[in-house]
């Protein structure tokens, strides 16, 4: 057996990108373990915001489209962690030195072993390459309930894979990689801000433009002045969907410092605390407006925080973390409630929570930055200057534009993607009439099913679709338990059933 000697000296990655011979050489070496572990452990935790995401779009479904989210989360993660290996974690992460993108030299992970990673030399490649393969996944799917009960589900998971090769990949090698132009122009983007949340809000927006609203029982003139939102089924859903979603937060949020130090724990304190800033200022808001609380209202308040976070964590002192999550939690509760001034039906909020909370958590980021914070991970000393509250104005320019390139980016090219891929023979993006009003789990799911006895392979006589209160993702209620769904009465006048078909 030959002797294994211990890696001392990285060899330079144009001699050997793997980083050495692991039959000769011991390449865990110079890794400390306690950061592999924190790393990969959180890695773990993060795979399960995907699922999670599912759960909570499940709840504000209607029934008969719930279950295509689920299916929908298991998609993003299966082929988009394909594609990742395929070529994702090569178009952000590859040693390209344009600004731009990426290349295709670590592409089905070739050459992705031990040596030390672009994010942090405390890590291995392959564990960062683990730990990024979390954030697609889970990032595709905020975006996926953008189709939103009428969206086919063959070219919604065709333009999922164009996003992200296109959107997302981009976008995190503007602000991940050390040669993205927005990396060197010097902008704090701590977790994914830009190619996490604004991307995915302003192209959910795109998407449910392209889309147009979902079917009720006005007529085509109504329509167009009427965006008609309807309850979620499940709001026990929602609250378990929310549950995890904010413990993998810990997790997406944490190991971002890409080592274990006092930073990564003053980045966990700073995402409760900005979570728990945004569920009461949201719930506070809803009671001024409704006299009510409701557990819907809390979650997208919960999520709103995270949002504003995520950009921040590992750049504000913890003392203004909960203002953070207020601020944010603030700002989408108002976008959610005014959306209907540009007639869009995306009864997610996507856009409002992730789309504006993206935007205002990157601009809070650039104001409340300190310099002490990112130096408590033992390494950064004085590399940054701090936001504007340290005098350092420009940083708000810089948060400024990183947003504002990351939403038009992703609107944009959204909109484009999905103008080409609609016009694909057989991959028009809406589902007919009679397929939206009788469900998508209906249409794709073979093991679909109502408790009032209806069969996969027609619609039972005494369903009849849910027109009730117009909802914008922040009220309480539930449909009722059963197959038969009465008609309810907004301000005095009364919503009919669509005509059964």
């Amino acid at each position: 057996m030959s002797e294994i000697t211990p890696v001392t000296e990285w060899p330079d990655y144009s001699v050997d990108p793997q980083g050495g011979n692991p039959i000769t050489q011991d390449l865990n070496a110079p890794y400390d373990k306690g950061d592999l572990c924190w790393v990969l452990v959180c890695t773990i935790l993060c795979w399960q915001i995907t699922p999670a995401i599912g759960y909570l779009y499940a709840g504000m479904h209607r029934r008969k489209a719930a279950l295509t989210m689920i299916f929908q989360s298991l998609f993003c993660a299966c082929a988009c962690g394909i594609q990742f290996w395929i070529y994702g974690y090569s178009l952000y992460q590859s040693r390209a030195t344009n600004p731009m993108l990426g290349n295709l030299s670590l592409a089905g992970l070739h050459n992705v072993l031990a040596a030390p990673s672009l994010a942090n030399s405390d890590i291995p490649d392959i564990l960062y390459a683990a730990y990024g393969f979390t954030f697609v996944t889970a990032t595709a799917m905020i975006l996926a309930g953008a189709m939103l009960e009428r969206g086919r589900l063959w070219p919604s998971m065709l333009f999922l894979l164009c996003w992200t090769t296109f959107v997302y990949y981009v976008l995190a090698y503007f602000e991940w990689n050390p040669n993205g132009w927005l990396y060197q122009l010097g902008v704090y983007d701590f977790a994914g801000s830009g190619p996490v949340h604004i991307a995915t809000g302003f192209s959910a927006l795109a998407w449910s433009l392209m889309l147009g609203p979902r079917i009720s029982d006005h007529s085509a003139g109504e329509r167009a002045k009427i965006v008609q939102h309807f309850k979620p089924h499940n709001p026990f859903l929602v609250g378990i969907g929310t549950c995890f979603i904010w413990f993998g937060w810990f997790a997406f949020n944490g190991a971002s410092t890409a080592n274990l130090s006092i930073r990564s724990i003053y980045v966990v304190v700073n995402t409760n605390l900005a979570a728990c800033g945004g569920g009461i200022g949201w719930t506070l808001l809803e009671y001024l407006y409704t006299q009510k609380f409701s557990i819907i209202g809390f979650c997208s308040g919960i999520i709103s925080g995270l949002v504003g976070i995520t950009p921040a964590a590992g750049f504000v002192p913890v003392y203004v973390a909960a203002l953070v999550g207020f601020l944010t939690s603030c700002c989408s509760f108002f976008a959610n409630k005014y959306k209907y001034l540009i007639s869009i039906d995306e009864g997610l909020d996507i856009f409002a929570i992730h789309g504006v909370g993206g935007f205002v958590g990157d601009i809070l980021t650039g104001f409340f930055a300190a310099s002490w914070v990112p130096a408590l991970d033992g390494l950064s000393g004085d590399s940054y200057a701090g936001g504007w509250w340290e005098h350092n104005w420009k940083q708000m320019g810089y948060q400024l534009a990183a947003a504002t390139t990351c939403a038009a980016w992703s609107f944009v090219v959204s909109c484009i993607l999905l103008f080409v891929i609609n016009k694909i023979p057989g991959c028009h993006l809406r589902v007919k009439e009679e397929d939206e009003l009788r469900g998508l789990d209906f249409k794709y799911l073979s093991d679909a099913h109502w408790d009032g006895g209806e069969s996969t392979t027609g619609v039972a006589t005494n369903m009849s679709l849910h027109q009730g209160v117009p909802f914008s993702g922040s009220g309480p209620g539930s449909e009722s338990g059963n197959g038969s769904e009465g008609t309810e009465r907004v301000g005095g006048e009364g919503v009919g059933p669509v005509k059964r078909e």
